[in-house]
């Protein structure tokens, strides 16, 4: 298991070092704008063939990318319906806190549960590579999270708030 989150993880820091050669580059269509292609996806010219990386069925990595922004969709194995309600809690925490991560998407995009939208904005003032490390690191904390809530309680139990509250403050 964890030979093959490390190989998934290297293989998801190795395609976004390739992609992240992201530059400054205005909207075509309107002057003085310079929106992420990625999210526009008005000129077919300017987007790159996305990337899919899967560890399983269940859990995915999506890399779109343009010539100014990179989209990092991720999709979080749910193996029964606490890891499903703790992921849906999880993730929803993160995405009303969005702007303190600056590159959370507040809404991920359809069929996975989480993304992440870089433009070259982030690259010119933020470090490539500690983008990089935070997105790797992010998932690996990520599964460690949601692994250690769902083994703590027994899948017969319904765990509830203060549950969860107790366990954190452990």
């Amino acid at each position: 298991m964890a030979s093959t989150l490390r190989l998934y993880l290297t293989c998801i820091r190795n395609t976004l070092e390739a992609a992240m050669c992201l530059q400054n580059f205005p909207c075509q269509e309107v002057e003085r704008h310079n929106k992420p292609e990625v999210e526009l996806k008005t000129s077919p010219e300017l987007l790159l063939n996305p990337v899919l990386i899967c560890r399983n069925e269940a859990e995915k990595c999506l890399i779109e990318t343009s010539i100014n922004s990179l989209r990092i969709s991720l999709k979080v194995k749910q193996a029964d319906e606490l890891e499903n309600i703790l992921t849906k809690k999880f993730l929803r925490f993160l995405s009303m806190r969005a702007e303190a991560f600056q590159v959370l998407r507040r809404k991920p995009v359809q069929g996975y549960d989480i993304s992440f939208l870089i433009t070259n904005y982030h690259c010119e003032e933020m470090q490539k590579h500690k983008l990089i490390d935070f997105i790797v690191q992010f998932m690996e904390s990520k599964m460690m999270f949601l692994f250690a809530f769902s083994t703590t309680f027994p899948t017969f139990k319904v765990a509830t708030f203060t549950d969860l509250l107790t366990l954190i403050k452990r």
